[in-house]
């Protein structure tokens, strides 16, 4: 990782920091989130994936309507980066640490190197 590329990407884990902080507080279930990104094709290979500790908790909220904000949310912290992406739905995702469990044996390495 290029110095520019370790310096863009402290400042997205301080954004998205924010907004777990934020998420812990409002959204019931969510645990923590991550993301993933390929320098060489940044920011079109940005990947956020929210996570939440059941798949009922998880399909509450997508069925709330609780998604928006939180997505909403996330592009504002990466529009202030000025990390501009033309459909942040494409850039966020969501998955659970039961469904994790479940299909990965809890290895998030694994299951996110499939993403």
């Amino acid at each position: 990782m290029r110095k520019s590329d370790k310096k863009i990407d402290n400042e997205i884990c301080r954004v998205l920091t924010n907004v777990c902080e934020t998420a812990l507080k409002q959204v019931t279930g969510f645990k923590w989130l991550t993301h993933l990104v390929n320098y060489s094709h940044f920011p079109q290979s940005l990947q956020v994936i929210c996570v939440f500790d059941t798949k009922e908790h998880l399909e509450s909220f997508l069925a709330s309507r609780q998604k928006q904000p939180l997505v909403s949310l996330i592009q504002a912290e990466l529009n202030d980066m000025d990390i501009k992406l033309n459909n942040i739905n494409k850039h966020v995702s969501f998955d659970s640490e039961e469904a994790c469990t479940m299909q990965h044996n809890g290895s998030w390495a694994k299951r996110l190197s499939q993403v």
